[in-house]
């Protein structure tokens, strides 16, 4: 698998799978009803370093960006996002993303990393447990999971 930097033309290549994740309304907080033009401008924003996971095939199988979580005096502290295709799930995907840009986000400076609003049932917080990150709190009943009912959102952070 190759993990590089996006450029603007991958954008047509992450859509679905962007959508196809908001939409089911499992593990984002972003509307579900995103329109394409404003997902662009939430993933690809000029602030956020953009990654995206090639399988052997070429094929755009994931993504991640990296950005400050905070600004000024506590810019040292970062925030991730990661999406992987549903259809190539289960591969290694999330955590080769994951340890690509945690390397980056060190390699930068960066101090900590914090995901603000993690779905607790999403499958994804055992990976995070499995890569260093503790839940500094939970929000109660703060999501509505089309499946589960409430549930809470997770912070979640790392040191680095």
């Amino acid at each position: 698998m190759l993990i590089r930097e996006a450029t603007a033309e991958d954008w047509p290549r992450i859509w679905p799978f962007w959508h196809r994740i908001v939409a089911a309304g499992e593990s984002y907080t972003w509307d579900p009803d995103t329109s394409e033009e404003a997902a662009r401008a939430l993933w690809m924003a000029p602030a956020k370093r953009v990654y995206v996971a090639q399988d052997a095939t070429g094929a755009t199988v994931g993504s991640a960006y990296l950005t400050p979580n905070y600004g000024g005096p506590a810019a040292a502290v970062a925030n991730a996002g990661f999406m992987v295709d549903p259809d190539h799930g289960g591969r290694g995907i999330g955590r080769a993303l994951a340890e690509h840009v945690l390397a980056a986000a060190k390699a930068d400076g960066y101090r900590a990393m914090v995901f603000n609003a993690v779905v607790e049932t999403n499958p994804a917080v055992r990976l995070w447990a499995s890569l260093g990150f503790s839940v500094l709190g939970t929000v109660p009943e703060s999501y509505e999971h089309p499946r589960h009912g409430r549930v809470g959102l997770h912070v979640m952070h790392r040191a680095l």
